[in-house]
């Protein structure tokens, strides 16, 4: 795997932090219940709960109400993971099984969807991604505190701003310089807004009769 591949596969990492659902939209290979496993359901079920939380707040917009905290996780098999990078290296560490904690802070989520322009900046925290090879163990953990700008409701911009990165040695040169690339050139930035505004103009009002019992606009 070359340095050229960085990017998507920190790409399939962010899937699962920026938005529950957006792993989805990598490509009908993802998370189909073809061959689910429980724990692989019981994720899928914590995402969407998750993702209805958050878009209540960005339907209503409503400033007041508890702040969200979700640990989710997501997996992907080995193969899963060849054919969403188009079949151009061969993944030697089987399933990925990835966990994090979505923080929601819900009065700038709210007062972004209704201001002419507003920021948020997410606190630093951790994607955790336990791998295997040879039957034996290891850990990829990256540290990322995203930012994303917004007009009138819309992301406009956005940056990742990668943190520390923890990898076995076959894999943390790539994701050493991937990340270090993408902090001084934001590669994915425009991806990040892509998917952001999927999920806020698609995905939450595809789910807008289901979310909570507040006001809806």
């Amino acid at each position: 795997m070359t340095t050229r591949f960085a990017p998507v596969l920190l790409a399939l990492l962010l899937a699962g932090v920026s938005a529950p659902s957006v792993a989805e939209d990598l490509g009908p290979q993802m998370h189909s219940n073809r061959g689910e496993t429980a724990e692989e359901r019981a994720e899928k079920a914590a995402r969407e709960a998750c993702k209805l939380e958050i878009c209540d707040i960005i339907e209503t917009r409503e400033v007041q109400g508890a702040d969200i905290t979700c640990d989710i996780g997501w997996t992907w098999g080995a193969e899963e993971i060849v054919n969403t990078l188009g079949g151009r290296f061969d993944w030697t560490w089987g399933k990925a099984a990835c966990q994090t904690q979505v923080n929601v802070k819900r009065a700038p989520l709210a007062e972004a969807m209704s201001s002419l322009r507003a920021s948020i900046k997410g606190e630093m925290h951790k994607v955790r991604c336990a791998i295997r090879q040879d039957g034996k163990p290891y850990v990829i953990e990256v540290e990322l505190s995203p930012r994303i700008t917004f007009k009138n409701g819309k992301a406009t911009d956005a940056k990742v701003n990668w943190g520390d990165v923890s990898a076995p040695a076959a894999i943390y040169p790539l994701l050493y310089a991937a990340t270090g690339l993408d902090n001084s050139t934001n590669v994915l930035g425009p991806e990040v807004v892509r998917q952001v505004n999927k999920f806020v103009r698609k995905d939450c009002a595809a789910v807008a009769d289901e979310l909570p019992g507040r006001r809806v606009n």
